[in-house]
């Protein structure tokens, strides 16, 4: 017990403190708990207080005066994280408290995963602190293919599969690491199918508690189990006619993988305690962390259901295989990053993109822009530059001055690691890419761009063989 982490839980609600208590437990923390500002304050000071390592606090238990408390911890305790949960959404909040001193901001009601997540990076030793936190942004997602930015070829592919498949009613699969942008891609999908009007369910599946899954997607009864007092409607009935997004669908259980593949074989669901099912038509768009073809072949997923999920299969390369976006994705973030309340519009400067280049991004999309939401939100000057991201600068070093800044980042290259001029069919089928992810599929402005016809930009992307997602 006594390597056992100790947090400390401000909070006045005793089922909530409960429920955090229990969640923590599994992961090893012991929790203490303080009613109010005061006690807590006080409780630093003591032997327990000494050994803390993280705070929880409810937003509700200091309200408005929630980030002085924040400063006011920070202050006697510089190093110890803090969270803060909330029921508001507002990004000026998660401002003002991230500047207080607040180490990442939870919604309520929180996924047990997402808390387990957020207490773990914030007290993970070998992970740099503050910049890599991975922040929830606040951000509304944008619903379109052209607000996915990049020009890497298995990119681009992936997107031009995936609006390909969208126009269609078959199932579809994205895999890809945590944070590539799979929910996003599939909310894409949908805006652009012909299902976009009908409607529309997201399950995050790892936020879903085990016990009450398959209620969630079947629905049941009353009196179907102890604590169903009313009928629920799942999803899959909900969605009739409509579109089931299933995130971390990897993480389903063997029975109701079982039973799920027998609804889409079926078409017909049935609620817990009912007596018969229902004829629904739903499209299912599927996310998974992990390679579905492999856990089928270990035994660990139905493989009928993963031939039922992945009619398309569509693979996002992480970050890290697409180095050459990170310059565009970079100010398409500091434009919407600045459209939020008490942020403003900020520059990058070179020596700050090649030290972000220079980063591997294990969190991918999601955490380049925690990073800059973060970096952005204590920029005092007009200009990101390196000294932005301190903690990138200890594990990196600081970048040399970039000596040709508007060659570094033109993303293509003329010459061959011989020496030698490479052949003009690869530099124009480059060019022709990155025009593309520029444009962000816009072919008629691409076209425009490179002064050529709409009618020879798609032969020479025949001839080339470059897909595009338009």
């Amino acid at each position: 017990m006594s390597e056992q982490r100790l947090l400390m839980l401000i909070d006045d609600e005793p089922a909530q403190s409960r429920l955090i208590s229990a969640l923590a437990a599994r992961e090893g923390w012991r929790t203490i708990v303080a009613e109010d500002s005061e006690t807590a304050i006080a409780m630093l000071g003591t032997r327990e207080g000494m050994q803390l390592a993280a705070i929880i606090l409810d937003q509700w238990v200091p309200g408005d005066d929630a980030c002085s408390l924040i400063e006011e911890l920070k202050a006697r305790r510089p190093a110890l994280p803090i969270l803060m949960l909330t029921t508001s959404a507002s990004p000026l909040l998660a401002v003002e408290a991230m500047r207080a001193g607040a180490t990442d901001y939870l919604i309520k009601p929180i996924a047990p995963d997402r808390l387990m997540e957020a207490l773990r990076a914030a007290t993970e030793r070998h992970a740099p602190q503050d910049e890599l936190q991975p922040l929830t942004e606040k951000m509304p997602a944008v619903l379109d293919f052209e607000a996915m930015i990049g020009t890497a070829p298995k990119f681009r592919t992936a997107l031009a599969q995936a609006a390909k498949a969208a126009r269609g009613h078959a199932n579809a699969l994205i895999e890809g690491e945590n944070g590539t942008g799979k929910e996003m891609l599939l909310r894409a999908m949908h805006a652009a199918s012909p299902r976009a009007k009908a409607p529309l369910r997201i399950i995050n599946i790892g936020g879903v508690p085990t016990n009450s899954l398959e209620s969630v997607l079947f629905g049941h009864e009353p009196n179907a189990f102890p604590g169903a007092f009313d009928r629920q409607i799942g999803a899959l009935q909900h969605c009739d006619g409509g579109t089931l997004v299933l995130d971390e669908v990897d993480r389903i259980n063997e029975d109701l993988q079982e039973r799920l593949f027998d609804v889409i074989d079926s078409g017909i669901v049935r609620p817990i305690g009912a007596k018969h099912g229902f004829k629904v038509d739903v499209r299912l768009l599927c996310a998974s962390n992990f390679p579905l073809r492999e856990l089928a072949q270990a035994n660990h997923f139905h493989a009928g259901l993963l031939e039922k999920l992945g009619q398309t299969t569509i693979q996002l390369p992480p970050l890290r295989e697409r180095t050459g976006d990170i310059p565009a994705l970079t100010r398409h973030f500091l434009t919407r990053i600045g459209e939020q309340p008490g942020l403003r519009h900020l520059a990058v400067s070179d020596n700050a993109l090649a030290l972000l280049a220079a980063y591997d991004w294990p969190g991918n999309v999601r955490q380049l822009q925690a990073v800059l939401f973060r970096a952005a939100v204590f920029c005092d000057n007009q200009t990101l530059t390196a000294q932005s991201f301190p903690q990138l600068c200890e594990l990196l070093g600081e970048p040399q001055e970039v000596s040709n800044p508007i060659h570094e980042g033109v993303g293509v290259m003329l010459y061959t690691e011989d020496g030698n001029l490479r052949p003009l069919e690869e530099i124009e089928a480059d060019v022709i890419r990155l025009a593309i992810g520029h444009y962000r599929g816009r072919m008629t402005e691409v076209a425009r761009r490179l002064g050529i016809g709409r009618s020879t930009l798609y032969r020479k992307l025949s001839d080339l063989g470059i897909d595009n997602a338009a």
